[in-house]
Parts: C-alpha cells; structure tokens; sequence
C-alpha cells in the first residue's frame, strides 16, 4: 500500500511566500531571490511530506501566483493584449504577475486576467482566455526543472499536471464551442507526456474534477476521444477527481486509458465499492479518506473499518490520500501554541493529515486498529461536549416562521421610502467597504492585541484612522461612505471573534489567491452574539460626517463558508444560528441610527454543490439565511450586499431572491460581460457594478470608467445604478486608491451632466 498527497500548501508555515511576492513586487528584491526562496520552500514542503509519511511526494503543485496560470505558461497561453513573443513566455516572471495582477507603464495599460472561484473553493484561479485562434506552444521547463528538484529529496515523486479538459472547461473562451481547441489541446499535452517519459517517472497525476460535475454527453465523449487519443508512453496515469462524487461517471471513466482513478470519499456520499466493482482490475483505486478542506481529525478507527476489506481485496492496488489537494489547509498544528489542550484534540491541519494517512496504513498493513484508536479518540469529544451547546440558539432556530425570513414591505415601496429618507443624487457613489490596511494601522491592532498599547490608546487610533478614511472620502466626492474597517483583520474573522462558539488561531493560514492569505475561524460550537460587534465604531465614523455612512457587516453564508465547519451538524443548521446573530447587529444598529447597512455575501456561488441537480436545496436555505439576518430591517433602511465574481446565469434567481435594496458585484475584468444574465432576467433592484478592478495596481482612467458604466446601462436602468468599484480596498495602496476613486467621481459626474443635458433636451422637444 502506498500514501500519496494530491498537492501541499505553497504558502509556507509563516506565509514566507506572501512576503517574498511582496518584496518582489515592491522592488525590495530580485528575481533571483525570489525564485531561490521559493526553491527553498518547494525544498521544505517536500522533507516535510516525507517525514510525515508520504510516500509519492506531489511535483508541480507549487505556484507563484496560481496554478492555473501555471498550465497556461506551460501552454504558451498569454492575453494578446500583453504583446508577448511566444518565445518570451517561458520562464518570464514579470509577465506572469502582469498576467495575474494587470499591466500599467506609462504607455501601456492592460488589465489582469479574469480570476474566478475554483469550484466550491475560497481558492482563485485566474481563467485562460482562448479563442478559436489559440495556438499552443509547449514549455514545461519550470516544471521539469522542480521534478529534478525533488529528485533530491525523494526517489518516489508524483508529477501533478491540470487535466486537458478540466483547463479547457474553465477557460474563457471567444467563440461557439470551446471543443473547437480539442485537437490542438491533444498535441500540446502529447508534447507534455513525451517529455515527461523522458525523465525516468513512473506516474503522472492528471487533475480532472470537471468528473464531478454533471458534464453533457458533448463533454463526455470528449474525455474518451481525447484520453483514448494520447499516447502516455512509460508514464501511468492517475485520474484525479475530487470535491464530489464520480458515480455518475463511471461508464465514462472505465472506458479512458488511464491507471488508476483517485475517489474523493469526504465531500459527497459515495458507493466506493459500487465503483471499484466497474473499474478495470489492473487500476490502482486511490481513496481521498482524509478531509483536505477541513481542520478536524480523521475518525481513523471509522475508516480503518470501512477501507479494511477494501485492503483485503485490493492489496497494493489500494493507495491513500486527503480527498483533495492540502492546498486548502492550514500548514502545521505545530505551530499553534495558544490553543487549548483540548481544542488541539480535535485538530489537523496539512502535515498531520499527512501523518493521519502513515498511521491507517501502518494499521491496515498491520490489520490492527490498536494506536488509531488512541489517536482518533480526543477528536470525537467535540460531538458530545456539552460546553459547546447552548439550548438558547437552538430554541431559537426552531422558534422561526415564514415571516422571520421577509421584509415587511417589497422593494417598489422600500425603494419610494428610501429615496425619500435619503436624499441620494442619482447614480450615487460609494464604495465596497474597506480602504487601504496601512502598516502603521497593522502594528496599531498588533500592539493592542500583544498588550503593548491599552484599550484608550487603541481606540484612539483607530478613530483616527477613521477621521482620516472619512476626510478623504469627502474631499473624493462619495455620496455614502464608509469608516474604512481599521479596527478589522478580516471580513470573517474579526466577526468570529466577537462570536460564541468560534475558536481563532494564530498561524492557520491558507492561499486565497496570490499573496492574499486568510486565516478562517473555526466554528466549534453553537453561534450568538454577546455583544454589539460594530456599533461603535460606526456611530463614531456618523458623527464625523453629515452624510451618510454604511453599517458594514459579513453576510452569515460567508461567514459560514470562509470558517472551518463543525462537522455534526448541517451547514443550513449553522447558518441560520450566524443569521440570527446578524439580524442582532442589524437592529442594534438601526436602533443608533444608522439608515443604510451592507450585509456582505460574495461566497454564496461558491458553496453550491458542483451537481446542478442539487443546487436548488443549497440555495434555498443559503438566501433564507440572508434575508433572515436583513429582515428586521423597516423599509426605509437602505440594505446592500456585495459579491465577488459570481457567475450570475448559474444563481440569478437565487440573486434575486435575496432581495436586497441595492446589490454591488465585481464585473470590471468581464467588462460588465456577466451582466448579459439580466437579458434573461431584469434584475428588479439596484445594482453596482464595479467599474475598476481593485485586485490590480492599475489606475484606471475616467474614459474607461465612463464606458463601463455605459455598457452597465443597457443592463439596468439609470435610476436603480450605483457607481462603485469592484470589492474592498484593504489590500491597495492609499495613492493608487484616492487617484482610482477621483477618476471614479469624475466618470459619474460627467454622466449626471449629460442626463441632465438629455433630460433637459427631452423637455424642451415636450
């Protein structure tokens, strides 16, 4: 029996690739640095596998920005608006950040590629851009080089490589039919495979998870023509699938020339027996039995049972693994020293699931459950510990009716009061809700947090900072602004903290994209709030200002699916008790005053099930816990929601159904191309639509922002469209932010004149 690892955390135990992007980025240092860093890391992370018990060690996995990105260098695949020499892709650092993060010198001004949710993931990958043109051009030199790298390290390395159809699938693409590329794609991965048997490997892990959707027959018989087209010489192939269950494609997947199959057993009910019944009986059946999405310790003893007569049967033909990539876990529980003995109990993050696995296969090889049993033990008491059970939150989620869910009044009539109550001209301006995190604000909540500085001493810096966020936004011009958020580390975590039934760490981080690093709370218990959590600071931010300012909070879905979950209850369960305490800050704030409150969801897309067939059960309780938070809003209070890089032709519906006031969404990098949902359905509310993309450093210019708001016109009507840029700006700079924003007031002020010039026009003609 062999253990393999599907892909590592890139990020390092203390984030050192964050920092090293950073650096570079800021011209603190060279490319040289940086790559030799980086080679460290790839270096740590494998010795670290290794001495934890993996005995195929993943190649390939590592990236600088996403891997993704990756697969399209290696493909030659670069936007034309980048003017690159195919010649002058491989191996070109600084055309893969602008490729990830935009392009502005001066002369040239090219936006980043599009960047999207991969699957039901937090993780972003930046989406290729294809058209029927496309030509690919293989290097795969980065590649090859890091298998010579971990060749060092171990003997038995497992090369990782995206899947053709997967990558085509995902794509952007220009044109009728994505499969016009087919072709092309078989002999640019031909040219993959023929290299790679040139190096002495005996397995190459080829990432299908499109598998677990619910493909159409056109995309099925692509995967037997091109897989039973390619010729994988020496090289055996592990088809690699994962966040759902394969079932439904087991006719398909017996029929491809591959070795093996690797079966994701955590994040979908799945007959594992049904489907190694079907499959060829040379395969070698990879089970995914460890979580890799999630921080709590494997029940080895459970599976130990489970997998035992499946080891009876398969012998060395049976491998183990985490479900999927480790990339969506935290690094090492080593490193946290803060946590209680008991809470500890109950954790693993990527290195002792790594240990988990070398312990249930010493235990089947050995046919004995003996230390398992001591290890899986602690992990079991948080399903019966009655500390973390409140009968209170669950007297609660019970008493709920139909009405707990509503506003009293629909939005024509919520629309006629707020306009009145608000006096907003029309497209008014604001923003996403944070501005820049300043390294002197950092070290501020730093030092209050390591008891450096007192309570007074803290409070009155952040007010400070929120004098300063309030000064700027006036002197820009905003209509409706915000405090800034100085006071929060993250959208998640700063409201689990003010939570019961949340625990924090120190050190668990995980990649969301890029640089950009989160560190999600664990819910381990019954959720209610003690306390107001922001009423204070936006009272103080009110009373700087005679306009007015947003109540910003985190919507309970994205609360929900940016935690790690307890694992004994239904995530609607969950969900509902975070609305609850939502629904609290929402009249205590209303209660002080505040007229306009953002309940921030950007995660609801990304928590539907990857099977179409059961979406409408997610979405259902998903927008019933959004409007159960907003619902005691009266109808003049002003509610809005944000989200980020939502496909809205899969959720309109759901969209609409949340029914909040005014809605803003990232849409600057599609230029406004996701809004072509709403030809088949208006949107019946306002709407924002960002008009800058405030994931790169670019300033964009006013005529650019003045076209999109055009292009958002034909979408909705004038009189329900914010101006508004794509998300928050915590991670910009205050120069680049307060230049964007100025072009931002200009575009919509130049707009205001021209309808006030053709509504003048108009009159006169009457």
């Amino acid at each position: 029996m062999l253990v393999h690892n599907l892909g590592f955390p890139r990020i390092g135990k203390k984030r050192e690739l964050k920092f090293l992007l950073e650096q570079y980025w800021q011209g603190d240092i060279t490319s040289q640095v940086l790559l030799n860093q980086c080679a460290q890391l790839r270096q740590s992370n494998w010795q670290l596998q290794q001495q934890a018990g993996i005995d195929y060690l993943p190649v390939g996995d590592f990236a600088h920005y996403d891997h993704i990105l990756n697969t399209s260098l290696y493909l030659g695949v670069v936007p034309q608006r980048f003017n690159v020499e195919k010649t002058n892709i491989a191996g070109n650092l600084d055309l893969e950040f602008q490729i990830a993060r935009g392009k502005s010198d001066g002369c040239c001004q090219c936006a980043a590629s599009d960047m999207t949710k991969w699957f039901n993931t937090n993780y972003h990958y930046l989406v290729p851009e294809l058209d029927e043109n496309t030509e690919f051009t293989v290097n795969i030199d980065a590649l090859v080089a890091q298998i010579h790298e971990a060749k060092q390290v171990s003997n038995t390395i497992k090369p990782v490589l995206v899947g053709p159809l997967t990558y085509l699938y995902l794509s952007d693409f220009t044109g009728e039919d994505k499969l016009v590329l087919r072709d092309k794609l078989i002999k640019a991965y031909q040219e993959i495979f023929n290299r790679l048997n040139q190096l002495e490997l005996t397995w190459l892990q080829i990432d299908e998870p499109i598998l677990a959707l619910e493909i159409n027959d056109t995309w099925q018989g692509a995967f037997t023509y091109v897989y039973n087209s390619l010729d994988k010489g020496q090289l055996k192939l592990l088809l690699t699938t994962y966040f759902g269950s394969v079932d439904h494609q087991v006719e398909l997947i017996k029929s491809l020339d591959v070795d093996g199959l690797h079966i994701d057993t955590i994040a979908e009910k799945t007959d594992v027996n049904n489907i190694i019944a079907q499959l060829p009986p040379h395969w070698v059946i990879s089970l995914g039995v460890v979580n890799g999405r999630n921080v709590w310790k494997t029940d080895l003893v459970n599976v130990y049972q489970k997998i035992l007569p499946l080891y009876r049967q398969l012998g060395d033909r049976l491998w183990l693994a985490p479900s999927c990539s480790l990339l969506h876990s935290p690094v090492d529980l080593d490193s946290e020293q803060k946590l209680t003995n008991e809470i500890r109990s109950w954790l693993a993050f990527a290195k002792q699931k790594c240990n988990e696995l070398a312990l249930l296969k010493q235990a089947l090889e050995n046919e004995t459950s003996d230390e398992i049993t001591l290890y899986s033990a602690p992990a079991l008491a948080r399903h019966v510990s009655e500390k973390i059970n409140k009968t209170a939150v669950k007297q609660r989620v019970s008493a709920l009716t139909r009405d707990s869910f509503q506003r009293t009044e629909a939005f024509p009539a919520r629309k006629a009061k707020q306009q009145s109550a608000l006096a907003l001209p029309i497209l008014p301006t604001t923003t996403i809700g944070s501005f820049p995190q300043t390294g002197s604000i950092r070290q501020v909540r730093a030092k209050w947090r390591r008891g450096q500085i007192n309570d007074q001493q803290y409070y009155t810096a952040i007010k400070a900072e929120i004098d300063e966020v309030i000064k700027r936004q006036e002197e820009v011009g905003l209509d409706v602004l915000v405090h800034g958020e100085p006071e929060r580390n993250d959208m998640v975590e700063y409201f689990g903290e003010l939570l019961d039934g949340f625990v924090f760490t120190q050190f668990a981080w995980v990649q969301s994209y890029g640089s950009r690093c989160v560190k999600p709370p664990i819910i381990y218990g019954d959720i209610s709030r003690p306390k107001a959590m922001t009423v204070e600071w936006i009272n103080y931010a009110q009373s700087q200002t005679k306009k007015h300012v947003k109540g910003m909070l985190t919507g309970p879905v994205t609360i929900l699916a940016w935690s790690f979950v307890r694992d004994d209850l239904p995530r609607e369960e969950v969900a509902k008790q975070i609305a609850l305490a939502i629904s609290d800050e929402v009249e205590d704030l209303i209660k002080s005053g505040t007229q306009i409150i953002q309940i921030d969801e950007p995660a609801i897309r990304e928590g539907m099930p990857l099977k179409q067939s059961q979406w409408q059960d997610y979405l259902a309780w998903a927008t019933a816990a959004f409007r159960l938070s907003a619902a005691k809003a009266p109808s003049e209070v002003q509610i809005h929601s944000h989200m980020c890089y939502s496909e809205f032709n899969d959720i309109l519906a759901a969209i609409i159904d949340l029914d909040a006031d005014v809605l803003t969404v990232e849409t600057s990098r599609s230029k406004m191309a996701l809004l072509k949902a709403f030809e088949q359905q208006a949107y019946p509310n306002d709407l924002g639509p960002g008009v800058y993309d405030i994931h790169s450093p670019n300033i964009p210019t006013i005529n650019s922002m003045v076209d999109l708001i055009k292009k958002a016109e034909k979408y909705i009507p004038v009189e329900r469209l914010w101006i508004n840029p794509d998300c928050g700006l915590k991670t910009r700079k205050w120069p680049e932010t307060q230049a964007a924003l100025v072009n931002m007031v200009k575009a919509t002020k130049i707009l205001r004149a021209e309808l006030t010039i053709n509504k003048a026009q108009v009159t006169e003609k009457v």
